[in-house]
């Protein structure tokens, strides 16, 4: 006859979806229904949070196993002591509570997929000597809240592209499509506004599609899963016709959250519209979509700036080869005053124009910042953003600094300061022309010099000024028949 009867595991639910978040406890309780009495090694109850990710691939006649592992948390509370064995339990009903709690950081949501999976676990164990262990088990859905820059995330996105037609036809095919925001929920709508010039010759299918891509890692080696959730095939467009078509695409409810904080498994979402044209590549505009946790998207605020750059063509997992477009996709919006290289305070250069089409103006609000905005009173490019401070002996360029008369105040010059005023072994700066013209000492100081003095106002008559006279060598002057030869000798070389 056994001696338990039941084991049986029970947690309380935080919201109605039974979901479970970073920083969240798990309480509950664990009841034990005996027979008669036993004698227990351990009883416990664990939480565990893991990734796994296996695939095999061929090569030839070999086999090759991919395979990775991620642990997350465990949390694990002992409802005996532990120090405590051999403990006897009495026959009857025992319920033990416990309470864990989910630690704080970036955590992946609950996936299941061919090849990986995501799971958090609730065990309850009870060991015995010379007995088999009983367990029970329950599986807790984990929605991760880790999503920097949610309120980026709803705003519009807008991506353009044309198409040069070639061999069999004239013309070109433009394509604006946009779309309200880039976070959705399951069970939320997406519109999208596609904007459609036609100039060829040639007729052409709008469509639109709905892309799910997982990612499997493990030592290096990736593995692909694509698949398209939904397909939408708007009427064809005839050759010469401008138009807009609208689209409307409603997420399934069982589609899991994006992943992107897991090193081994990521899932992704993408919408791409394109323009079907026979014997042609097709245009396309691909803007990435984030899935979120039901009732965790906020509510696209009115009036919030949107963005320099599109987010449909810049920045995302696209081939297209559309030009930039007009408000800004990213989930981390670059601030407008931070420059090309995002940085604050560096300097800030005129982003390019949004699209104008004919007689279809389009102004795009922007999105807020990551870096707040410069001030009022500071100007961008490559002027000046902090005021000058006026330097306290003067510009450094004067004259004057340089060689302050001893009897002015106003300069203020501290006799301690030998760097800006330039000692008199430096008179290159300032050579006098002479030191005969003007009666000085062999000991001349430009510090003696009246600011009046001439040295200052060279005279083209002076050719001696180029002379470095401290610079000048011990050697002796050159004779002065190698100067002057006389004219006894020229005659003699003249015979």
């Amino acid at each position: 006859m056994p001696s338990i009867q039941s084991l049986t595991l029970t947690y309380d639910a935080l919201n109605e979806q039974g979901t479970f978040s970073e920083g969240d406890t798990i309480s509950g309780k664990v009841t034990l229904a005996l027979l008669k009495q036993i004698t227990v090694d351990s009883f416990f109850i664990k939480a565990t949070g893991d990734a796994n990710v296996h695939w095999t691939t061929k090569s030839g006649d070999k086999t090759h196993s991919h395979s990775a592992h991620k642990r997350y948390f465990k949390l694990k509370q002992f409802l005996f002591p532990e120090a405590s064995k051999d403990t006897v339990l009495p026959q009857g009903i025992h319920v033990y509570k416990f309470s864990l709690k989910i630690p704080q950081g970036s955590v992946p949501s609950s996936f299941k997929g061919p090849h990986g999976k995501i799971v958090y676990n609730l065990e309850a164990k009870l060991s015995r000597s010379w007995r088999m262990d009983q367990s029970v088990e329950q599986k807790i859905l984990f929605v991760s809240r880790c999503y920097p820059n949610l309120h980026s995330l709803m705003l519009p996105q807008i991506g353009a592209t044309k198409k040069e037609m070639g061999l069999f036809s004239k013309g070109q095919a433009d394509i604006e499509v946009t779309i309200d925001r880039m976070a959705y929920a399951p069970g939320e709508t997406i519109t999208v506004l596609a904007k459609i010039n036609n100039s060829s010759s040639s007729e052409m299918t709008p469509k639109f599609r709905l892309g799910k891509k997982v990612i499997y890692r493990a030592n290096g080696s990736t593995k692909r899963e694509e698949c398209t959730i939904i397909k939408v095939v708007e009427n064809r467009i005839q050759a010469h016709t401008e138009l807009e078509v609208r689209c409307r695409m409603k997420i399934p409810l069982d589609q899991t959250t994006t992943i992107q904080n897991c090193d081994i498994l990521s899932v992704e979402y993408h919408l791409k519209a394109y323009l079907d044209i026979s014997f042609a590549f097709n245009p396309e505009v691909l803007f990435p979509l984030v899935v979120v946790p039901l009732g965790f998207a906020p509510v696209p605020q009115p009036g919030v700036a949107a963005g320099p750059y599109p987010a449909g063509a810049v920045g995302g997992p696209s081939n297209s080869d559309f030009p930039p477009p007009a408000v800004s996709r990213h989930p981390y919006p670059v601030s407008p005053s931070s420059g090309r290289s995002g940085n604050p305070g560096a300097p800030m250069y005129s982003a390019p124009p949004p699209p104008v089409y004919p007689g279809n103006p389009m102004v795009f609000p922007c999105p807020p910042s990551v870096y707040p905005a410069q001030p009022a009173h500071v100007s961008g490019g490559y002027n000046n953003q902090v005021p000058e401070i006026p330097f306290p002996y003067g510009t450094p360029f004067s004259s004057s600094v340089i060689h302050p008369p001893p009897s002015a105040p106003t300069f203020q010059t501290p006799p301690a300061a030998p760097a800006i005023h330039l000692p008199p072994s430096l008179p290159v700066i300032h050579p006098p022309p002479s030191l005969a013209e003007f009666n000085l000492p062999p000991s001349y100081s430009p510090f003696n010099v009246s600011p009046t003095a001439p040295s200052y106002n060279l005279g083209p008559s002076a050719p001696m000024m180029n002379t470095d006279f401290l610079g000048q060598s011990d050697e002796a002057p050159p004779a002065y028949t190698l100067l002057f030869p006389s004219t006894t000798t020229d005659k003699s070389v003249a015979k």
